[in-house]
């Protein structure tokens, strides 16, 4: 429970530095994502989650 809860805190930390770092670009990337169509952002959705689970699965697996 504790990795999972070290997961979010570094995905917050990293999406709070991305937005503080370059506000425009995140506006004109949450805009052009805003006029996706609903499959694409599904596929795009599933597509990061199994690559974020399998890059987390590689790094557990290789730090033992």
């Amino acid at each position: 429970m504790a990795d999972l809860v070290a997961a979010f805190g570094l995905a917050l930390a990293l999406e709070g530095l991305l937005c503080a770092s370059c506000p425009d670009a995140v506006r004109r990337a949450m805009a052009e994502t805003a006029r996706q169509p609903r499959e694409r952002l599904r596929l795009v959705g599933i597509a990061a989650a199994v690559l974020g689970a399998a890059a987390v699965w590689a790094a557990r697996a290789g730090g033992s």
